[in-house]
């Protein structure tokens, strides 16, 4: 099996069974050692995510708002959000791994590990969709994130962009998620979903520090200092930081964030 042309052809299969398929059995080839590699092959820049055969994709502003989560629309439209990012997130895993293919080994084993957990994530979050009679592909969605990955095509760019603040803002709005279903705490499903989140949130943590050390690793191959990290974010997102909503400085601690770059992160003091 060639690692590259198999990663163009999960990352471009239009169907979650299939594209989850397709990766198990890729995973468990990579684990036994039976890849090759042709690096020199050409590198596709994609015009459109895996998901448009089965989303509606609109602008992000008019994506629906999750609110009533007592209710199973509520519930429904805010796992489908999470659905959306999950699944977006195994692609963004997989492309960083087809893309920067000068980075070796220890990088592919910690972006499959990073795709392996996102493909759980999305199947937990999926089933519970499942369970109140809905469907990844049902509402609407935004393609936000495959074009900020499709405009980070240098590694720099990508670890500071995807993991470091994409991911790392998920680490701030998932406490704020839980304390929002706080209220609903005696509903099964509720109870599901929040036990769903807390899963999420402990393995983006690992997924923002393999971002960080990826981070690190590539400002000294370009000869950079990581501190252009906010030169790049307010290029990309003006006006992010300080961040509106209180962060989640624990974890972001754990994710490689230093004092410094909390102080300008944070709204209030970390």
């Amino acid at each position: 099996m060639e690692l590259y042309s198999t990663l163009e052809t999960i990352l471009t299969a239009s169907a979650p069974d299939q594209k989850i398929a397709l990766f198990r059995a890729f995973y468990r080839t990579y684990r036994e050692g039976r890849i090759v590699r042709r690096p020199d092959a050409k590198i596709t820049v994609f015009t459109a995510p895996s998901y448009r055969p089965f989303c509606t994709v609109i602008d992000p502003k008019e994506v629906p708002r999750r609110t009533n989560l007592g209710t199973a629309k509520g519930q429904t439209l805010l796992l489908h959000a999470i659905a959306h990012i999950e699944y977006s997130a195994i692609d963004l895993a997989l492309d960083a791994l087809y893309r920067f293919r000068e980075c070796g080994e220890s990088f592919e084993n910690d972006w499959l590990e990073v795709a392996d957990d996102e493909v759980r994530h999305f199947e937990m979050i999926e089933g519970l969709l499942r369970e109140l009679g809905s469907r990844y592909g049902e509402y609407l969605v935004h393609d936000a994130l495959f074009e900020a990955s499709m405009r980070t095509l240098d590694l720099v760019e990508r670890m500071a962009v995807v993991p470091r603040y994409l991911e790392a803002n998920g680490l701030d709005a998932t406490p704020q998620i839980l304390r929002k279903l706080d209220s609903h705490r005696a509903d099964p499903m509720i109870q599901k979903i929040v036990a769903a989140l807390h899963v999420i949130l402990e393995e983006e943590v690992d997924h923002v520090r393999k971002g960080d050390r990826w981070f690190q690793e590539a400002c000294i191959r370009a000869g950079v200092e990581p501190s252009i990290y906010f030169e790049i974010i307010e290029r990309h997102y003006p006006q992010s930081f300080p961040r509106k909503i209180a962060i989640n400085c624990e974890a972001r601690r754990q994710a490689g964030f230093d004092p410094d770059e909390l102080e300008k992160i944070s709204p209030t003091k970390c």
